[in-house]
């Protein structure tokens, strides 16, 4: 059986960057606080996350509205739910990923689209664009592409989480299956990628944080160009974002012990 990721994995400049993302996580995971706290320094991740998410749709807003729970913007509030939904559906995730993909649509866009269209594939060939990435592919197109994305999860590879994470989370943000939201729906999957293929279990890496610090929509666009160095550039912004998410985490694990 062929291995489509292990063959991006080996793209030039991916091993290496993937090698450096891995070793910062294993970096943090020695991380004294997390021998006591490590609930809470997942907890505060995901919040930095969900804030970071919602911050690349183009809609900043700062860590203490969220703690106080007075940030309203329906995208906000789709970013902050989709973060709290992951943690119910990882052992889901390997097994039935389209039904994941589905229930992270339903939280993430509530308010954001009709509830009809909540959770379900778009059926039109228009989809929201706030990365200004060009036209989405057409619906039938789409949804032959997903059919393949899901088979990928299915099949085993040798290529390490990370390549899987962001083939994922490419493939979801530039085809936007469902039409609003698709942003959020693939970064909390890049996450959960990440979770349940072993890189991170505890889910402590701010990811999110990593992907608004860095050049998010330029690399996606390398990676709608299709060619290996395209793909391979996505892969590394990738890797980037989780050696900065480790950044991030390493912060807040700090700062918990300065208490």
């Amino acid at each position: 059986m062929s291995d489509p990721l292990a063959a991006i994995a080996r793209f030039p400049g991916v091993p290496e960057a993937v090698d450096e993302a891995r070793q910062a996580v294993d970096r943090l995971y020695r991380h004294r606080v997390l021998r006591r706290a490590s609930p809470a320094v997942s907890t505060e991740s995901s919040l930095r996350g969900a804030r970071a998410s919602a911050a690349i749709e183009g809609v900043d807003v700062p860590l203490d509205v969220l703690r106080r729970d007075e940030a309203h913007d329906p995208l906000v509030q789709g970013a902050l739910r989709a973060s709290a939904e992951m943690g119910r559906l990882g052992a889901t995730w390997r097994k039935a990923p389209r039904q994941v993909l589905a229930r992270l649509h339903v939280v993430a866009a509530a308010g954001l689209t009709p509830q009809e269209e909540l959770g379900r594939p778009r059926a039109f060939d228009e989809a929201s664009d706030p990365l200004s990435l060009g036209p989405a592919p057409a619906a039938a197109d789409t949804a032959a592409r997903m059919e393949g994305l899901l088979g990928l999860l299915e099949q085993p590879t040798k290529a390490p989480a990370i390549v899987l994470a962001a083939v994922v989370h490419a493939e979801l943000a530039v085809l936007r299956p469902f039409g609003t939201a698709d942003g959020i729906v693939a970064r909390s999957a890049e996450r959960l990628t990440l979770v349940e293929y072993g890189l991170d279990p505890k889910s402590l890496v701010a990811v999110e944080v990593g992907h608004l610090e860095l050049a998010y929509g330029d690399a996606l666009r390398a990676y709608l160009s299709g060619t290996p160095e395209g793909v391979g550039a996505w892969v590394q912004h990738c890797a980037a974002a989780v050696s900065l998410g480790v950044r991030e985490t390493t912060a807040i694990c700090e700062a918990m012990q300065r208490g």
